[in-house]
């Protein structure tokens, strides 16, 4: 996780808050239905929605009921799983997704795939769209496929939304290298998008240091944290108790909020 001194304050503003983001809100009924456990225990503030997934209608339907914090879970690694999809979107996505799972695709732009891309990303911000009423002012990839050079530097995601920014790592978690490739993509995210300060997961709940450290930089920077109720280890920790202990007097956001200001 990224050191403190590394972050760029906004505006000298001291002022943090930890935002506990369940992806993959849709895929299937257990995931929707573990998610909303979650939810109504108040450790998840907000979702990723994936969309012609086999549980998207009804999360879709779920979420608009009880004002659920929706964004879209952009998917173009993992087959679509709602019945009766459109034969072209189908092959569109199947194309991607053999692409995307190879080592290292995800950073290696494929002239080949530019319709693949602009038609997949299209049908699920319409998709999304349909099934809950409105466009999605927050967006983030399955697997990071949001961060594709495609869509990253093709302008496929709307203007001004929120996007997710690259995980963040404390020096020496990661060459430095990797890191600056990280800092330079977030910079490019950020002339369209706005974006949270730091972007980190839940899992791996060991060592107990690590979140920890987590919270601690969450009393002054905007934290998100990704977490996957789906997973058994995951869901304990969140439906068990752990979370609270871990937090202590600090707040988990009621919904998922970055300020116009929050830029890299």
């Amino acid at each position: 996780m990224l050191a403190e001194s590394s972050v760029n304050r906004r505006n000298g503003s001291a002022a943090g808050a930890l935002i506990v983001n369940a992806d993959d809100w849709g895929r299937d009924h257990e995931t929707t239905t573990r998610t909303l456990e979650c939810i109504r225990l108040g450790t998840v503030s907000s979702v990723s929605a994936m969309v012609f997934m086999a549980d998207s209608e009804r999360a879709a339907a779920m979420a608009r009921e009880h004002d659920i914090d929706a964004g879209l879970h952009l998917n173009l690694t993992t087959a679509l799983s709602a019945p009766n999809l459109p034969a072209e979107l189908v092959k569109h996505q199947n194309r991607l997704a053999s692409y995307l799972r190879r080592p290292l695709a995800v950073a290696v732009f494929h002239p080949g795939l530019i319709r693949s891309f602009e038609s997949v990303v299209a049908a699920q911000i319409r998709e999304f769209h349909r099934l809950y009423g409105t466009g999605p002012d927050r967006l983030d990839g399955h697997h990071q496929v949001h961060l594709c050079p495609k869509v990253l530097i093709g302008g496929l995601l709307p203007a001004e939304t929120i996007v997710r920014r690259n995980f963040s790592f404390r020096q020496g978690e990661k060459s430095l290298a990797n890191r600056l490739f990280r800092r330079l993509m977030d910079r490019i995210l950020a002339r369209r998008h706005r974006l949270v300060d730091l972007f980190v997961s839940l899992a791996p709940l060991d060592p107990p240091e690590r979140l920890r450290r987590i919270v601690s930089l969450a009393r002054r920077f905007v934290v998100e944290m990704e977490t996957h109720p789906v997973n058994p280890e995951e869901y304990r920790f969140l439906t068990g108790g752990e979370m609270f202990r871990l937090l202590g007097d600090l707040p988990i956001a009621s919904r998922f909020a970055v300020p116009p200001s929050g830029r890299v």
